[in-house]
Parts: C-alpha cells; structure tokens; sequence
C-alpha cells in the first residue's frame, strides 16, 4: 500500500521519528499488512514535552482571547481543507469506511469551533454581599495548567475535537498520548496545529504505550487528566492520580438500551437502531444503543425490518465506494467479539438471527466481524452487560414500561440512553427515570458540541461539551476585597 504518512514524535514543533519507547508496528485491520512503524513515547519524552509546556504555558495564558480563538478557528478551517485525507487517516488507522470517517472531521470541526468561541467568553461573576461591611467579590476563571490527555483509538479525530479544543481554549498546554494503534490521524492533527499557529509547546502528540500515559498521569506538572478508554485502565488512571490528589475526567464507555414503543416511527427507529449498532464504526463505539429494547407488540416486526435492513449493510474494504461495514480494530478483538458469541450459544442466551462469526471468504484476512443480530437475550448474561465492541445488537422484549426501565438499569454502565416514542409525556417520564449521563429521544445525537456529554456510574464523571465541558479545564479564583477596617476597633 502506498502514500503511507511517516508518524512522529511531537515533542512541540520538534518532530522525531524515533522514541525511547520503542516502536510498534502498525497492522492494517482490513489486510492483515504492516503498514508502519510507529515511534513510542517514554518517560523521557513525556519529561521533555512538560518542560516545553511549562516554558510555555504562561505566553500562551496571556495570549488574547480574540487571538487564541483565530488560532483555534484556523486549526478549525484546516481540518475541513483536509477532510478527505483524515477520512483516508481514519481508515488506515482503524478500518473506518471513507464516509463515516470523514463525516467525523465534521464533528470534530464542530467541537473546534464552539469552543474557539468561546474564548473572549470566559467571565467571571460580580457578587454582593448580605452586610452593611462594604465588601464585594468577583471571581476569575483560569486555566489550570498543563493538561494530560489520553485519547482512544476509535475516533480519534473526534475524540481530540472533544478534548484538546476546551483545554486549549481555556488556556492550558496540553500533553496528548494518542492511541498507538491508530497513529496517523494524530499525526495529521499535529501538522495542523502547528500551521494554525499554535506557540511551541502549547501542545505535543506522544503516540505511546500505558508507560507514556502512566508518565503523564504521574507528573507533577500535569494538573489534570482527561482519559476515554475502559474502566480497568481508568481504575489504574485514578489509582496514580490519587497520590497527588490530581483530578480527573473519566469517559470510560457504555452498555446503552433503546427503548422502542409502538407508537414511534418504526422505519426509522429500525434503521437507527442498525447504523448506530452495527453500521457506525463497525458497533465501536462507546454510547451506542447496543441493547435494543422493544415492545411486546412490536417485537417480531421490528427485528424483521432490523434484519432486512442489516441484510444491506455491505462489509469490506473501507476505501471501497458503498462500504458501510468495516474491520474491528484487530486480532485480539476478533478474538475476544468471537468469544463471547460462542460462550453466549453454549449458555443459551440469545438466539443468532444474522451473524454471530467472524466473516470468512474474501475478508478472512482482515478484521471482520459478521453484522450480527441477536434476540431472546437473556439480560443477565455477559452478552447483554459486557461492551461487545462489534458489528452486534442485542435485542430483548418489554411488556411494561417498568419492565423496560428495569432491564435498561441493569448494568453498571451509565452513559446514554435512547427513547423511541412520540408520546411526549412517556419521554418525560422515562427520562427521569433511566440511569445514564444522557438521554436521546428519536434519533437525538449524542455528542453535539453544545451539550454536555459524559456518564454515571462505571462510564465515569465529568463531562465535555457546553460550557461544562469548558469548566473541566478551569477553576474560578474568588477574590474578595474589603474596606480595611480593623478587626478589635478602638
């Protein structure tokens, strides 16, 4: 395969092709190919890129708001001029088909603009107080230094959008640790930082293993984590942190039920219900709807026009035109998604309608996952509360609206959930009552800009988006000014 990026260490504007860290070697998940040679970050370079953040931090704290939102809006427009080469990044790194990835540079452009708005709009608040003593107070938002942040790997775009554009706009450094599976993306990324005129050290890509994340959650310097991933990584995360009492925000993934009630619009619930699960970035993602709950008396025609439309989805090559289906992430995935299918058809907890293997044919060479469709799942079982992480739907049948909600909170996982009504006063009531971070209602999407995003329970705390997600990389001194009078008056 040719027109393969060269990845390197960021270390601010300095680019290095090698790392004390090693290096690892990228494996193509739609072939089975090596494809590069990813230079890993240690300790070191984690040392070398606090100190250039430190050396950084304080010119980049007092650059203007109106300035630093143009930078942040020039890295915006930039990552739009390079849509379709992110798209082509994104299925290198991951097997994401041509489409979803470039439709993700426009989420990630979304979030990169709404916090470069933001800039010139982080006020504090004037306040008064309740005695005759003659004080006032007011508070000042500041950035709280430099930030570490450890990104996943599917969506890595996104998740950078996500998380780099508050930090920066809030004024803080940032120390990325991309994902070292998929590497390219970031690379892109730092490219155009670095053109949008970010100052030197402001930021830095370390591509590396959990010995680099660990070096930056462990530094004195990093003020502050910011991780998506899974819970036993973020355990080992907040087990480090704690020793210097370092605060954290924790996306940590999601079991999410769809409840799906007769009165809504059942052709387009199916077809959500399908791309969100199977179709939108081969079933890895985090806050999607991958147990699809259904009423009794829509069941058999709603898991008919799931499997019609499933039927459609065409799985290959992601450069291949058409293709909505592509690899999971590697090896040890296909191993692991086809483990808990087998454990799942011994025990006799769901019934395989489609798929339920790895494809074969053609694709036995890659990654692929059949797009798999169960029902008659038995909602105890590790196949209804473990993330699958794959091409793969769970569906299970409700006759009562606490039955629904009782099957939909149980799991530890709290980060979305989705309503499928057009009775108003039901979604109201069955908001309240779901146990997630989030509630989407008829196609809602999770992860607009301007809205926070983030779960309960073991999905985590925190949030991104809005302003919320703003105030992550914050903290509001509070400054109090008195009349000098003396404490023991004469």
């Amino acid at each position: 395969m040719s027109d393969i990026p060269v990845v390197h260490l960021h270390i601010g504007h300095e680019k290095r092709t090698t790392g004390s860290g090693g290096t690892r070697t990228h494996i193509h998940p739609v072939t089975g190919e090596a494809l590069a040679e990813v230079p890993l970050a240690s300790p070191a370079e984690v040392e070398e890129a606090v100190a250039r953040a430190e050396a950084a931090r304080e010119g980049w704290r007092r650059t203007s708001p109106e300035a630093r939102g143009a930078i942040l809006f020039k890295l915006a427009d930039l990552l739009m001029e390079n849509q379709k080469e992110f798209g082509r990044m994104a299925a290198l790194d991951g097997g994401t088909p041509l489409m979803q990835g470039e439709r993700g540079v426009e989420t990630a452009v979304s979030w990169m603009r709404y916090y470069a708005g933001w800039c010139d709009k982080l006020t504090g608040d004037l306040m008064s107080t309740f005695d005759t003593r003659g004080e006032f107070s007011y508070s000042v938002p500041e950035p709280i230094g430099t930030i570490g942040i450890i990104n996943t790997w599917n969506g890595p775009l996104i998740g950078m959008g996500m998380k780099v554009s508050p930090a920066l706009a809030a004024g803080n450094c940032v120390i990325l640790k991309p994902a070292e599976i998929t590497p390219f993306a970031p690379e892109l990324f730092a490219r155009c930082c670095k053109e949008a005129g970010i100052p030197d050290g402001v930021i830095s890509v370390l591509p590396g293993t959990g010995e680099a994340g660990d070096a930056i959650v462990r530094h004195p310097r990093v003020r502050k984590i910011s991780f998506t991933g899974g819970p036993i990584t973020a355990r080992k995360i907040l087990t480090a942190a704690a020793e210097q009492i370092k605060p954290s925000v924790m996306e940590l993934g999601g079991k999410s039920a769809s409840l799906v009630f007769p009165d809504c619009d059942l052709d387009a619930a199916a077809e959500r219900a399908v791309f969100w699960t199977i179709g939108c970035l081969a079933g890895q993602g985090c806050a999607l709807p991958t147990r699809q709950l259904v009423h009794a008396d829509i069941y058999d025609e709603f898991v008919a026009k799931m499997v019609e439309i499933a039927k459609l989805f065409k799985v290959g090559d992601p450069m291949e035109p058409g293709v909505m289906v592509g690899p999971v992430i590697s090896a040890a995935a296909v191993e692991r998604i086809t483990g808990m299918f087998d454990r799942a058809a011994a025990d006799n907890a769901c019934k395989f309608l489609i798929g339920g293997k790895r494809a074969g044919g053609d694709l036995a060479k890659g990654n692929f996952i059949e797009p798999t469709i169960m029902v008659d799942v038995d909602p105890d079982h590790e196949i209804a509360q473990v993330e699958i992480f794959g091409p793969a739907v769970a569906i299970l049948k409700f006759h009562t609206e606490d039955e629904a909600v009782a099957i939909a909170n149980n799991s530890e996982y709290g980060l979305s959930a989705y309503i499928q009504s057009n009775d108003i006063q039901r979604v109201h009531r069955l908001a309240e009552r779901l146990n997630a971070g989030g509630v989407y209602v008829n196609g809602g999407f999770q992860i607009n800009s301007h809205t926070p995003f983030g779960g309960v329970g073991i999905s985590g705390f925190g949030k991104e988006g809005g302003k919320a997600g703003i105030d992550e990389f914050l903290h509001y001194k509070t400054v109090t000014i008195g009349v000098g009078a003396p404490i023991f008056p004469k």
